[in-house]
């Protein structure tokens, strides 16, 4: 049986899938997770902190190991929005080209929707919708509106649940300044974006990323996360609006206890769901599905 992986080096997070594939599907799968931080205090200093690329770098051999073990047949690796606006991302790719013996893609926002689409696609029911698809990730959120037939509208944004959280939170738990802060930031960055969406008869919108999962395991009081209970649920905009009053009650110690939320996770999750909360309001719709297909499984299917 072929198998075939992908890693992503997220702002936040590290992630890699090594999929059984049979018949050009994924039959079986496994993801594994690292939140290495790699967009720390990028937003600010435009640059790799050298703690952040240790981090990855120890994460990335970890995880080629892992795949060497496995007998992937293939591992391509890209980097996302923290590395993509780093001035010295030379530095790390370097790093893992001599450290680790891997080559890093820093890929572009666009190619990174493209890779998203392509993995929620696989994984829905119906493919005959009209589908937005909305990737909260660490450093920016991407949009993307197609269907089957392809893409037809794709935009990368400057906001994402790390950027956020850096550019605007000090107070613990977050104020209400701080809140309206990041609502009037995400409502300028998305102002053009709303009226080019607007062109389009959207059938249905899919949540992709740690901050939809995150919310739909914490929706469940999910103790030990089970991507099967996570993947295609409904989340709808009050329950979002609920999860962010209780985040914003809270501590980050007493954030940490919440069943559902990863504790490396609760730092940052608050600003994520500021995010997906003013998106909704903003696209004036009531509820999202959440999927657990996102660019891991792009990067898989792409291979194919």
């Amino acid at each position: 049986m072929l198998k075939l992986g992908a890693i992503d080096i997220g702002t936040n997070s590290m992630r890699m899938i090594i999929a059984k594939i049979e018949k050009g599907r994924i039959v079986e799968s496994i993801k594994i997770l690292k939140p290495t931080r790699m967009g720390e205090k990028v937003d600010q200093t435009s640059r790799l902190s050298k703690d952040a690329i240790d981090r990855n770098i120890k994460a990335l051999n970890e995880f080629v190991n892992i795949a060497c073990k496995e007998g992937v047949n293939k591992l391509p690796i890209i980097a996302t929005s923290a590395v993509r606006d780093a001035k010295n991302k030379e530095i790390f790719i370097k790093r893992a080209e001599e450290e680790v013996g891997v080559k890093v893609d820093v890929i572009t926002g666009e190619r990174e929707a493209a890779l998203g689409f392509m993995g929620v696609l696989k994984g829905i029911n119906k493919d005959d919708e009209n589908i937005l698809v909305i990737d909260i990730g660490g450093g920016s959120t991407e949009f993307i509106f197609g269907n089957k037939e392809g893409i037809k509208f794709l935009c990368s944004l400057d906001m994402g649940a790390v950027r956020m959280t850096e550019k605007f939170v000090t107070t613990d738990p977050v104020s209400k300044k701080e809140v309206e802060d990041i609502q009037k930031a995400i409502a300028d960055c998305m102002e053009s974006m709303i009226d080019s969406l607007g062109k389009f008869q959207i059938d249905k919108i899919i949540g992709i990323g740690g901050t939809a999962t995150t919310l739909a395991a914490i929706s469940k009081k999910m103790k030990v996360y089970d991507k099967a209970m996570i993947h295609n649920t409904k989340l709808c905009h009050e329950k979002v609006k609920a999860i962010l009053s209780d985040f914003l009650s809270k501590t980050l110690e007493n954030r940490k206890k919440l069943d559902g939320l990863e504790e490396k996770r609760a730092d940052i999750i608050t600003a994520g769901t500021i995010i997906l909360d003013k998106i909704l309001t903003m696209l004036n719709v009531d509820d999202i599905t959440i999927s657990e297909y996102d660019n891991l499984e792009g990067l898989i299917f792409e291979q194919l």
